[in-house]
């Protein structure tokens, strides 16, 4: 068993980034910036203008906001100001009503906000909100490297918050533990389960908002298609077709601005629903205990927090390829795996999807999610019979912490040409 010490600093890790959302993390940390700043001026902006990075600005063009009818940024920005509480974090926007929306819409059309890149950054994650009012007064609030993360705040130029980053990490003792695959291993199947049981509150959103999905027709309604007769008639009613369709489901909802608040991972939802509900519906299908669904939900929560350290928050790498690799180790625990089953999983994982481009947060993220599930799955039925690809093949190495190092690599460094090469398809469209 892990040393306590280390257990309460994987705890506090998992509990950082295994956090409650409302809508597309991007638009609500974007919106979260403004209503920070919106508080720091004291009243209603004039103005607002919002400088972004080019991984914030993709993500953040073409995905529904929650209780808004509405796609994109300019009415996140306006409902920040307007009804948005810094104190929900990613549920910013949970008091949002109809007269609200109606508000933000005139906002919108008096012209008042801009939205720029943000020259001159190395940082992806980069939310810069500059606020003023008609007498002159001015704020300013900064969120960069996690969601939630502000690292500036200033009002006419009085700075109240300053904390520079430090290699991409934060320098008020919440650096990120080092891990192992080996480490999440025995952290998820050895720690006593009191512990570890408040996991369980991923199952009860993620498991609730996919549901709730069924209920409507959202987006390009790949879970409601996967679940009617048409779905089963070609997929069958198995355990993994009904893993695509709660996974897909819930996915569907979100991107298309469901107000319907899920359990995100590493600042993601739809990485946090590709965590959880796969290894939700095999447990239940395969009549796991509640113990071991609970650790299979750390092991899997644990995984993409893993992956993620080396990979950064955002990237050109699609953010369902690192939550499903997550979740094909969960999968594989509740097959009975061991250790080295769990990392023939890895490896299977990364030799089938890496290089799955992200080209922003939209309704048919819903379409990638369901390809990394599947893929999870087919994993860990391979591991399970201890097949997998070997280190003659490819990214794949005999060291499994190396082969997600590659995979890493790949994505924040090898992908970054492609990263703007998709930005700037998608920002000149005809």
């Amino acid at each position: 068993m892990i040393e306590r010490n280390k257990r309460e600093e994987i705890i506090a890790l998992i509990k950082r980034e295994v956090v409650p959302a409302i809508g597309c993390t991007e638009p609500m940390a974007v919106s979260l910036c403004v209503a920070r700043a919106t508080e720091t001026l004291g009243c209603t902006p004039a103005r607002i203008e919002a400088l972004l990075s080019a991984n914030i600005l993709k993500n953040a063009m073409g995905v529904g906001i929650p209780g808004t009818g509405m796609v994109g940024l300019p009415i996140a920005i306006a409902l920040g100001c307007l009804v948005g509480k810094s104190a929900y974090g990613l549920e910013v926007l949970r008091d949002v009503t109809p007269s609200a929306v109606e508000q933000g819409k005139a906002y919108i059309a008096e012209k008042r906000i801009s939205i720029g890149l943000k020259e001159g950054i190395s940082e992806k994650l980069y939310i810069e909100v500059n606020v003023s009012d008609d007498a002159g007064h001015t704020a300013t609030a900064i969120i960069a490297h996690d969601h939630t993360h502000f690292v500036k705040v200033a009002r006419d130029g009085n700075v109240q918050l300053d904390k520079p980053l430090a290699h991409g990490r934060d320098e008020d003792n919440h650096d990120e533990c080092d891990l192992t695959l080996r480490m999440v291993y025995d952290f998820a199947t050895t720690s006593p389960l009191e512990e570890i049981k408040f996991i369980k509150e991923a199952r009860r959103l993620n498991e609730n908002a996919s549901r709730e999905a069924l209920k409507g027709n959202y987006g390009h309604a790949l879970g409601k298609t996967l679940s009617r007769p048409l779905g089963k008639g070609i997929m069958g009613d198995s355990i993994f077709s009904h893993i695509l369709s709660a996974t897909s489901s819930a996915c569907d909802a979100r991107m298309a601005g469901a107000p319907i608040p899920v359990m995100s991972n590493s600042g993601s939802g739809n990485q946090g629903i590709s965590c959880t509900m796969p290894v939700v519906v095999f447990a239940e299908e395969n009549h796991n205990t509640d113990e071991e669904l609970v650790r299979a939900l750390i092991l899997s929560h644990l995984t993409a927090i893993y992956i993620k350290q080396s990979l950064g928050k955002l990237s050109a790498l699609c953010g369902c390829v690192v939550a499903s690799t997550g979740a094909s180790c969960g999968i594989t625990y509740l097959m009975g795996g061991n250790y080295d089953q769990v990392s023939y999983s890895v490896k299977n994982m990364v030799a089938n999807l890496a290089g799955m481009v992200c080209d922003g947060a939209k309704p048919s993220c819903a379409l990638k999610v369901t390809s990394g599930v599947s893929t999870a799955v087919l994993s860990a039925m391979l591991a399970i019979q201890n097949r997998h690809v070997t280190s003659a093949e490819g990214l794949i190495e005999d060291d499994v912490d190396r082969c997600i190092h590659n995979l890493t690599r790949v994505g924040s460094d090898g992908m970054n040409e492609t990263d703007r090469m998709v930005l700037d398809i998608m920002t000149h469209k005809a």
